[in-house]
């Protein structure tokens, strides 16, 4: 578990962060790729109700762990398995993976897991989790701005080669592991505060890294860091020409939403 230590959870070099493993890229349909937004249609209209039911959880879970320092065990379990569903969805949708999400919450052969490790909460970061969250929300709505001005050539990458390059995998892959680590955080299931946008590096592979068995450590190579700048500039422009407010309302990918407590 995540040491408990500062306000926001964050702790020693060792803390446990939630973790996304997603399989290596592959060959992919040109077909669905070029309909996967018609696709996933469904899976939006189920996330729009899950994510309502995530609302109301979180309200009551705010309370509890407010209290008692945890969310209550039935509002972690409901929670994780939607961000689960979530992050599955998105990493369709970033095109990340070709097989079509599962409509189900626990999907164990699924080429895209998430682990969450639910652990006790500090109180003071609880009550300060709104004004906690806002460095993380501002580097996660730059990072997903630029990866959706870009989405159009992404999209035409893929669709051209029938396969996602390893290095726009990999800063793609970053973008919505840094999106799930802050709904983690938001929805209170860490205390480990977002962090490693631009990958694991090194240190993730040491003993005392608390990553989870059989899972990768994203390193990304040089090309994924210049595309992750690439990104982060593209979203500061979108953002600095107002398009924040289009793109709140507009952007169901991986990078951009989060059920609000």
């Amino acid at each position: 578990m995540a040491s408990v230590g500062m306000p926001g959870g964050m702790g020693s070099a060792g803390e446990w962060l939630p973790e996304l493993d997603i399989k290596a890229p592959g060959k992919q349909r040109r077909l669905t790729v070029f309909f996967r937004l018609l696709l996933l249609i469904p899976q939006y209209i189920v996330l729009l109700f899950l994510g309502i039911a995530a609302f109301f959880v979180a309200i009551f879970g705010w309370f509890a762990a407010l209290f008692t320092g945890r969310l209550p065990g039935w509002a972690a379990l409901y929670l994780s398995q939607y961000i689960e569903y979530y992050t599955r969805v998105a990493a369709s949708e970033s095109l990340l993976i070709d097989r079509y999400p599962p409509f189900a919450f626990v999907a164990p052969d699924y080429p895209v897991q998430v682990e969450l490790r639910p652990d006790e909460l500090n109180r003071l970061a609880v009550l300060l989790r709104i004004v906690l969250i806002i460095p993380a929300g501002i580097i996660q709505a730059v990072v997903a701005g630029g990866w959706a001005v870009a989405s159009f050539f992404i999209w035409l990458v893929v669709l051209v080669l029938g396969r996602m390059p390893e290095s726009l995998f990999d800063a793609t892959a970053a973008v919505v592991r840094y999106s799930m680590r802050v709904q983690a955080y938001w929805l209170m299931l860490t205390s480990s505060y977002p962090k490693r946008l631009f990958g694991d590096g090194q240190a993730a592979e040491s003993p005392g890294a608390g990553r989870v068995p059989g899972t990768r450590p994203l390193l990304m190579t040089s090309g994924a860091r210049v595309l992750m700048v690439v990104f982060i500039v593209l979203g500061i422009g979108y953002l600095a020409t107002g398009g924040s407010a289009s793109w709140t309302s507009d952007n169901n990918s991986a990078t951009g939403n989060v059920a609000h407590p």
